[in-house]
This record gives C-alpha cells, sequence and structure tokens, in this order.
C-alpha cells in the first residue's frame, strides 16, 4: 500500500527474491519503490509521502476469525537487510479501537549514535521531568531516533566492517511496541492483545524524497536467540550474528546459567527472560 490510494505519488512494490548461493543471500522478500510528497489535486488531502506492507489476514474458521498467538513470547524479531532509513514496525490487533495499532522504531547498526553530550543528556532529562508519561507532547523512546536498552541488536557500529552479509537481526520487546492511531500516540497506553494478533507489517513515512529498498527474510516471535537458530543466524549475518540467549540456553534456571558462564560474566547477562526470572526471585 501506498499514498497512491489517496492520489499520491509514492510507490510501493513487495516481491520474493530467490536464494543466490553465490554470495550466499537467503531467500528473501524485497520492499521497494520511492516516496514522494507531491500532493495531489485535490483539497481533501493535506499529506502524503508513506508506503508499507503487512501479512494477508489468516481468515475464518468455524469459530470467527483465526487470529495469532504470540503470548508465550517477549520479542517480536525480524532478520532483515536495510538502506537506514526509518521503517516502523506495526502490529494489529483485535482491539476493541480497530484502526489502532502498535508501533516500534524498525532499528538496525545504521541507528547506532556515538554517545550523547552532557548537554545533550541534560536536555533530554529536563525534558521528561517536565512531561515523564505524557504523549505526544513527548516522544517515546521505541519512536525516537536513538535505540532505547530494551532493544537487542548487533554490537556492530559499522556497516563497512570486514565480514558482514548487510544481514542482522533485531529483537524487539513487545511490551515496549506504543499504541497510535492515524499515526499520532494515543492514550490511555494499552498492552499488546498478544493473543489476539491479527496482522504485522512494516511502514515508511519519514516523508524523505527517494527510493527505499528493505530485504526481510524472516519475521517471528521469539524469547531471545536460541542454540538451535544460532548456525542459520551466523551463516546470515556473519560478524552482525547476535550471541545465543543465556536465558534461552539455561531454560531461565539460575543453576543451569552459571554452568554456561562465568562469576565476571554473570552480572552481565540481562537479556530474554532470564532478566524478569532475576526480578521475579528478588
Amino acid at each position: 500500500m501506498a499514498d497512491r490510494a489517496v492520489g499520491g505519488f509514492s510507490t510501493a512494490s513487495l516481491d520474493y527474491v530467490p536464494a543466490d548461493p553465490a554470495t550466499h543471500s537467503p531467500a528473501h522478500a524485497r520492499f521497494h519503490g520511492s516516496i514522494s510528497t507531491k500532493l495531489p489535486n485535490n483539497w481533501r488531502v493535506e499529506r502524503t509521502g508513506y508506503a508499507a506492507f503487512r501479512n494477508k489476514d489468516r481468515g475464518l474458521w468455524l469459530f470467527g476469525r483465526l487470529f495469532w498467538d504470540m503470548d508465550p513470547y517477549s520479542y517480536l524479531a525480524l532478520r532483515v537487510k536495510s538502506d537506514g532509513r526509518r521503517y516502523t514496525v506495526n502490529i494489529q490487533t483485535d482491539s476493541i479501537v480497530e484502526t489502532d495499532i502498535h508501533q516500534h522504531r524498525l532499528y538496525t547498526r545504521h541507528h547506532r549514535v556515538q554517545e550523547a553530550s552532557d548537554e545533550d543528556l541534560s536536555s533530554h532529562e529536563a525534558a521528561a521531568e517536565e512531561s515523564p508519561e505524557v504523549y505526544p507532547s513527548r516522544v517515546p523512546p521505541s519512536l525516537s531516533d536513538v535505540p532505547p536498552e530494551s532493544t537487542i541488536m548487533s554490537t556492530s557500529t559499522s556497516t563497512e566492517t570486514a565480514g558482514t552479509t548487510g544481514w542482522e537481526t533485531i529483537l524487539l520487546p513487545l511490551n515496549a511496541f506504543v499504541r497510535t492511531n492515524h499515526g499520532l500516540v494515543v492514550e490511555p497506553q494499552t498492552s499488546i492483545l498478544r493473543q489476539r494478533v491479527k496482522s504485522i507489517g512494516i511502514g515508511l513515512t519519514d516523508r524523505v524524497e527517494g527510493p527505499y529498498d528493505l530485504r526481510i527474510h524472516k519475521i517471528w516471535a521469539t524469547n531471545g536467540m536460541s542454540e538451535a537458530e544460532i548456525e542459520e543466524e551466523r551463516r546470515i549475518c556473519g560478524v552482525d550474528a547476535l550471541p545465543v540467549d543465556e536465558g534461552v540456553r539455561s531454560g531461565w534456571t539460575r543453576e543451569s546459567a552459571q554452568q554456561h558462564t562465568s562469576p565476571q560474566e554473570a552480572p552481565k547477562a540481562k537479556k530474554g527472560l532470564k532478566a524478569l526470572r532475576s526480578e521475579w526471585d528478588q
């Protein structure tokens, strides 16, 4: 979908790209096109410059509509190859307001930034104190330009590092998605109905004119990178591969985690459901 539906001039295509053994590129989907902010000759249209896609509905069965159940999982994982533009991940559920969408920025290594200066930090803290939890007067962390600490992504900070394939896997916490309606953050904020997910998609609404190109190998719900998945992760992502999540490896038990980590490493391991388990134990 694109703003052409309302008379705009942006384009959007979603193509299947077969695997290429020569470059070790996996089979994937290519979301591409061009963004235009040109307005049509229609006084009702005030903004253009967007494109998006989502999966097809699961359809109906004997007892009504079919949904995806993501309740057992903590993260939405996406393995992508990005051009660095400001894409947004959209999750739509069977909510009371049908047009509500939960959104999260699709961060990649392009969005990693140097440590902010003391002046930037102080100004950010001052703004947070004035409006700590009020939207849309303050941009939620999950939609900001700086990846929040809750986002699990590659530690690589360079797009030219030897051994990189361009592919990377990003884990977005499901509890960090922000409820929006027609692109605006709304109150009150509500959690995602994980048992009744209708669709998942990716959109581009940065309104920056020009071409875009995003490759998507896989989207799935997870609790962290498992040992069964690490071979595929390393083969596709190369040096940008995520490590095995300690919580998934250990079964989220403190005893088995100690068998895989040294005393010096143990305090640093706070990813996945292992972090939640440590909070419960406290």
